[in-house]
């Protein structure tokens, strides 16, 4: 029974639930909205919110405490520094919870999480634009270039690898 127990398990020993939620803290605070299911975004919510509070202090105590709970540097910084501010005034609840439907799949309950403030039409990249196509073009010629140049510079030292070893089993032969 799981009476008087706070967190789920999610099926998931304690180092590999740890780890997720560490993730889904990452990529929220990365991404400002992430889509999960939703008994993991109302789980990640605990965490992140936590996160946010304590961060609103924003000194070396609460520094070091948020990056015991998530070893990641550039997130913490960016809790302290950029997503606490943001919520100085509030007194808490700093996500919200969407729900979108069913997975496919497996008709899990699926969910975005997001900051309260998110913008999705600032976040949203202009796919209709023609600079925008253009850029992904630009990008994507750059890739495909330096993928050749990097296929053509491992094939010529495969090419002095394979030379060098018959000449020197040639010489081997040859004694």
């Amino acid at each position: 029974m799981r009476h008087r127990m706070k967190a789920k398990r999610f099926g998931r020993k304690f180092n590999h639930k740890k780890a997720l939620f560490r993730n889904l803290i990452v990529s929220l605070v990365e991404h400002g909205r992430i889509k999960t299911t939703v008994e993991k975004a109302k789980e990640l919510r605990r965490h992140v919110e936590r996160a946010v509070t304590v961060g609103k202090k924003a000194n070396l105590a609460s520094f070091r405490l948020l990056l015991s709970r998530v070893p990641h540097r550039e997130t913490i910084a960016k809790i302290v520094k950029d997503i606490s501010p943001r919520f100085k005034d509030r007194p808490g609840g700093y996500t919200r919870i969407i729900k979108i439907g069913q997975r496919p799949g497996d008709r899990a309950e699926m969910a975005f999480i997001e900051w309260v403030d998110f913008d999705f039409k600032a976040k949203a990249p202009a796919k209709d634009s023609k600079a925008a196509v253009a850029a992904n073009a630009k990008v994507e010629a750059k890739k495909i270039a330096e993928i050749k140049t990097l296929k053509t510079l491992v094939l010529k030292d495969h090419k002095k690898s394979v030379r060098k070893m018959k000449g020197v089993s040639r010489v081997q032969n040859r004694q």
